[in-house]
Order: C-alpha cells, then structure tokens, then sequence
C-alpha cells in the first residue's frame, strides 16, 4: 500500500510515518507534502496513491482545498488538533478523523479502514465530498498564485505578467523569460521559491536549472535512455532535458 502525508509540522510528520511504520508495515510512505501547494503539485505530477493522511490546517490554506482541485478517488485519513466534539461530528464512513496526538490503535483503526476501501475496490463514498465541499470555508478555494513579478530595468521596475513568462531559468542568477523572448533579472535566491508562487498545473520544474511554461513546450524528443529533451519555441532557443526518473511524471502533466 503506498500513501502521502500532507502535514505542515516536520516534526510531527516524522513521528507520524513512524506509527504508521510501527502499526502496519505494509504501508510505503511515498511523501511527505507540506503544503497545499506542495501537495497540489506532487498530485499534478504523481498517480494517486493508496491513501492519504492530511493535516487539516497547514501553512498556506486547509487540505480541503487539495481535494476539491483533485477529484481523488482514494480514501483519506484525516490527523488534526481540533477538539473531539468536532472530531466525532465530522466522522464519516471509510475516512477517519484522527486527534493529535495520535493513538497507534485508533490509526491502526483507520488504516484499516482505508485498506478495506482500496481492497474492495469501493467508489469514493459521495458524502465524503459533501463533507468536504460543508467545511471548505468561503474563500479557501483553489489557492492563488502569483499574478505578476516585477523586474528591475535600468533605473526603473517593470511589472511582467506571470501568463507572458516562458520560463524561469537558473544560471548563477535566477531569470524569467517571456514569451517574445526578453529576459530580466528576479530577486529571488532560488527556483524552490519561485516554483512555489506559480500554478503546477502551467509550470514544470524540468531540471534543477529550468521551470517551464506548457504552452513554451514546442515539441519533446526521446532519447534512447529514457530522457526528454523539451525543445521551446523557436523565438526562446532553448532546449531543455529532463531526467528518465522524471519522464514518467512530465508526460502525466503534459498530457493532462
């Protein structure tokens, strides 16, 4: 069974996967996400895994929010601080809600619940999305992301639109590039930062070098190893590889 822990609090995620390590060793945590953000890409990039444990409030917004993007079909164990009351209210069946700290026998509980779901094969129970869909709360919807990012020319600031960039790019500094090929400095220390700002769903980070726009993607060339060369439109001249490990999830991204 492979799942994905979607917890803000490293250390509480550590000891986390350590229970579950500890109550059902079978279960292969495949990540652990720490954000909305993170988790909105690792699902952009990754196939759905067995089961998820989630965190309710996490640093940039509520996981609710992950799971009204996704239409996920597996179960999800949910771990929070909020009080039992509320707990018990919101139990419903083949999901979990989970009182920090954790028990090892109410998770050893709900994990098997979740394999019970994923062995028989069970559709996603509908009033689980209803569940969500009551406790998402105005407003926390579909994170936003960075609409502009502003560049420094001569002796002035010039405003670029995140819809006009192509590309950033790394090389000693960190650089966008639109779409007519102009290239500008950006003050940021690394692409990790940026890659944060901007929608997975539009961005790709292809390499430690290089995140990129879908719609800058010209054409894709296989390599007799397994790697891809993303060859960019004519006007940016620019190619880009991407490693054999991340072939597979490029192509589920691109061909979404």
């Amino acid at each position: 069974m492979n799942a994905i822990i979607i917890e803000d609090e490293t250390l509480i995620a550590r000891e986390l996967k350590s229970k579950i390590a500890a109550v059902a060793d079978d279960v292969t945590i495949l990540e652990i996400l720490p954000s909305v953000k993170a988790a909105n890409r690792w699902l952009m990039e990754n196939s759905e895994p067995d089961f998820i444990f989630a965190d309710i409030q996490l640093s940039d917004g509520v996981s609710f929010e992950i799971f009204e993007r996704y239409e996920l079909k597996c179960p999800i164990i949910f771990t929070t601080a909020y009080d039992e009351y509320a707990i018990k209210a919101f139990k419903v069946n083949g999901v979990d809600y989970l009182l920090k700290p954790i028990d090892n026998a109410e998770l050893k509980n709900a994990i098997s619940k979740a394999r019970s779901i994923v062995e028989s094969k069970s559709a996603y129970p509908k009033d689980i999305q209803q569940l969500l869909q009551m406790m998402a709360q105005p407003g926390n919807t579909i994170p936003a992301y960075k609409e502009k990012f502003v560049v420094k020319l001569r002796n002035q600031w010039l405003p670029v639109l995140t819809k006009d960039i192509a590309c950033f790019y790394r090389e000693n500094l960190n650089y966008l590039i639109t779409f007519s090929g102009e290239k500008y400095i950006l003050d940021f220390v690394t692409l990790e930062e940026i890659e944060e700002l901007v929608d997975p769903a539009l961005f790709y980070r292809a390499n430690r070098q290089c995140l990129i726009h879908i719609n800058a993607i010209q054409s894709i060339k296989p390599l007799e190893n397994q790697k891809l060369i993303l060859i960019l439109q004519s006007n940016l001249k620019m190619e880009q590889d991407v490693s054999r490990e991340k072939a597979p999830g490029f192509k589920k991204w691109f061909e979404r």
